[in-house]
């Protein structure tokens, strides 16, 4: 299990020596992700993709879980009140939930892939106004070890807080 830690720099060049720093106390650069607005030059750091600047991973959840449901309710009905000459069988029903759950996280997927990331919300000004976003996601049992090795190293970077979990796959 792995835990985001925020932290937000003066520029990009302190963002590269935390990463380096990071990099030695071994932390892998896949999971240090920077999010700055646009013209800020971040040469030689990992930027932040579409996982973690929207809200793509929040919406997949939601339609898995909407798309699951309406499924089985379909499947429910088709099975309760089949067509005209048509025998279904309960395996229907968990036909239409994959069929269901598949299609709604990939449409709810592709809507929130525009939105901002929601738990990125509270930084948005300090991003606007030219500083930097640095999000790394660390294993659970390191977690205040990073945060007192940063805090000891760049005393410029505030720590802005901690996500309790972050999804497994991005």
């Amino acid at each position: 299990m792995r835990r985001r830690l925020y932290f937000i720099l003066p520029d990009a060049a302190s963002a590269r020596r935390i990463r380096d720093e990071l990099l030695l106390a071994r932390i892998e650069n896949a999971h240090i992700h920077v999010l700055a607005k646009d013209g800020v030059p971040l040469q030689g750091l990992h930027e932040a993709s579409i996982l973690q600047s929207t809200d793509f991973v929040h919406g997949a959840e939601t339609g898995l879980a909407v798309g699951g449901g309406i499924g089985i309710l379909a499947g429910l009905v088709a099975v309760l009140f089949p067509p005209a000459g048509v025998d279904l069988q309960f395996i229907t029903i968990l036909l239409t939930a994959l069929v269901g759950a598949a299609f709604g996280a990939w449409v709810a997927s592709m809507v929130a892939s525009s939105i901002p990331n929601s738990r990125l919300k509270t930084f948005e000004s300090a991003v606007a106004a030219g500083r930097v976003l640095m999000m790394v996601d660390v294993p659970a049992g390191r977690v205040d070890e990073i945060k007192q090795l940063i805090a000891s190293q760049h005393p410029e970077a505030a720590s802005s807080g901690i996500e309790p979990t972050i999804p497994a796959f991005p």
